[in-house]
C-alpha cells in the first residue's frame, strides 16, 4: 500500500513538472509570435507552481516572464518595466550557484531596460511631460541605485511638472544619502584653436595630449547640487506655507557646510521670499566676507538699499559691482534708474506750483534740475550700449530721455535702433 502510494505521489509531481514546463513553451512560443497577451496568460497559469520547480525551470520561467513583460512595457506599459526587471533579478539569483544559462542576457535585458527608462524620460521632458519623465527615472534609480543621478534628475522633473510631493520625497532621500553630484570632469587645450575643450573621459584626454592636438591637462571639479537641493525643498515648504521647516532644511545643510557661499546665499533667497530684507541685507554682507571679488553680491546689497530709500548706499555698492565687474549691465542700468528715481519728486513739486512769478521761477530751477538728473544717467546707459548694443532696456530709457530733453536727431536715431532691432 505504502509502494503505491509513493508511486502516486511521484505521479503528480512528474503531472506538475510537466504543466509547469507546457506552460513556459506556450509562453515562449507566443512571445515569438508577438501574442504578449497570451504569453502572459500562460506565465500567470504556470506562477502557482514555480515556487516548488527545480532552478532550471525557475530560471526559464523568470527569464521567459522578463521578456514577456519588457515586451509589454515597451508598448506603452511603464508598470511592467519593473516587474520585467524583477524577473531578470530572479534569473540572476537563482542562477547564482549553478549553470548561469539566462543570467548574461538577462543582465543585459536589466541595462535595456534602464536605458529605455533614461532615454523615455529625455522624450518625457522635451515634450513637457515632467510627471511621466519624473516616474521613468525614478524607477530607473529603482533598478540602478548605485546611479544617484537619476533619483536627482527625477526629482527636477517633479519639480518642473509641480509635483512638490514626489519632488520633497525624492530630494529628501537625497540628502539622506548625502549626494552632491560632484564629478570630476577633464579638460585640455586645442593646440589649433587654442581653446579649452572638456573631453568625454579621463582616457581620450590623455590620448589626445599623447597625440599632441591638445595640451595643458587639468581635472575640474563640478560644483555641489546639493545647495540647490537645499533651496528646492525650502522652495517646496515655503509654496506649502511651512515656513519654519523651509528655514529648518537650509540652517541644518548650513550647519553641516558653514563655509559653502551657495547655500548661504540660498538662506538668503529665502529670506528675500519671505520679505525679511534685513536679514537677506546681513546674510549678503556675511557673503562679501566670504567672497569679496564677487558683483553679484554687492548688486544684491544695492537692490535692497534702493528699495528701503537709501540712495547713497545703493550707489556706492553698485559702484563696487561695476569696478569688480566692468561688463556688469544691469549694475549701470541701475545707476541709472536710480538717478532718474528722484526725477518723481521733482515732478510732483513742479505739478503743484501755480502760476505766479515766484513759482515760474521755480518751476524753471526745478525743470533744470530734471534735465540734470537726465544728463547724469546718460553715460550709464551708453556705457550700456558700448557693452550690448542691443540691450532693450537701455535703449528705451534712452530715447525718453531724449525725447524729453527735446534732442530730436539722437531720439529718432534710437527710435529706429529700436525697430530693427524689434522687427
Amino acid at each position: 500500500m505504502r509502494k503505491e502510494i509513493l508511486i502516486f505521489s511521484a505521479l503528480i509531481i512528474t503531472s506538475i513538472t510537466f504543466a509547469q514546463k507546457s506552460e513556459i513553451k506556450i509562453a515562449e512560443k507566443a512571445l515569438k509570435g508577438g501574442k504578449t497577451a497570451e504569453a502572459k496568460t500562460a506565465l500567470e497559469s504556470a506562477e502557482p507552481l514555480i515556487a516548488n520547480a527545480d532552478n532550471k525551470t525557475k530560471a526559464k520561467y523568470y527569464f521567459i516572464k522578463g521578456k514577456v513583460h519588457h515586451a509589454i512595457a515597451k508598448k506603452g506599459s511603464d508598470d511592467s518595466y519593473g516587474i520585467a526587471a524583477d524577473a531578470f533579478n530572479e534569473v540572476v539569483n537563482t542562477e547564482k550557484n549553478g549553470r548561469k544559462t539566462y543570467t548574461a542576457e538577462a543582465s543585459q535585458f536589466t541595462n535595456d531596460i534602464i536605458a529605455e527608462l533614461v532615454n523615455g524620460a529625455v522624450a518625457a521632458n522635451q515634450s513637457e511631460n515632467y510627471s511621466l519623465a519624473s516616474k521613468k527615472l525614478y524607477k530607473a534609480y529603482e533598478l540602478n541605485n548605485a546611479n544617484q543621478d537619476y533619483l536627482y534628475f527625477a526629482a527636477s522633473s517633479a519639480i518642473s511638472g509641480k509635483n512638490y510631493d514626489d519632488a520633497l520625497k525624492y530630494y529628501g532621500e537625497l540628502k539622506e544619502l548625502g549626494y552632491t553630484g560632484i564629478r570630476t570632469e577633464f579638460y585640455a587645450t586645442n593646440v589649433d584653436t587654442n581653446e579649452e575643450e572638456r573631453m568625454a573621459s579621463k582616457q581620450q584626454r590623455d590620448l589626445l595630449v599623447r597625440a599632441k592636438t591638445h595640451k595643458n591637462p587639468v581635472d575640474k571639479q563640478t560644483e555641489s547640487r546639493l545647495p540647490e537641493i537645499v533651496k528646492n525643498i525650502a522652495l517646496i515648504y515655503t509654496q506649502q506655507g511651512d515656513k519654519d521647516k523651509a528655514l529648518e532644511a537650509i540652517k541644518e545643510a548650513r550647519s553641516s557646510n558653514p563655509d559653502d557661499i551657495n547655500l548661504l546665499l540660498t538662506e538668503a533667497n529665502l529670506y528675500i521670499q519671505l520679505e525679511q530684507k534685513d536679514k537677506f541685507a546681513n546674510l549678503m554682507k556675511e557673503a562679501i566676507e566670504k567672497d569679496p571679488d564677487n558683483p553679484t553680491l554687492y548688486f544684491n546689497l544695492g537692490v535692497i538699499n534702493a528699495e528701503q530709500g537709501n540712495f547713497e548706499e545703493a550707489k556706492g555698492y553698485y559702484e563696487i559691482a561695476v569696478e569688480k565687474d566692468p561688463n556688469y549691465k544691469e549694475s549701470y542700468l541701475n545707476l541709472a534708474s536710480l538717478i532718474l528715481s528722484q526725477e518723481t519728486e521733482i515732478v510732483d513739486e513742479m505739478n503743484g506750483l501755480g502760476t505766479s512769478k515766484k513759482d515760474n521761477a521755480r518751476y524753471d530751477v526745478l525743470k533744470a534740475k530734471r534735465e540734470g538728473l537726465y544728463q547724469s544717467s546718460i553715460p550709464y546707459l551708453q556705457k550700456i550700449l558700448a557693452i550690448d548694443a542691443n540691450y532693450i532696456d537701455a535703449l528705451k530709457t534712452l530715447m525718453n530721455i531724449y525725447g524729453t530733453l527735446g534732442e530730436n536727431e539722437k531720439f529718432k536715431e534710437i527710435k529706429d535702433r529700436l525697430a530693427a532691432i524689434e522687427q
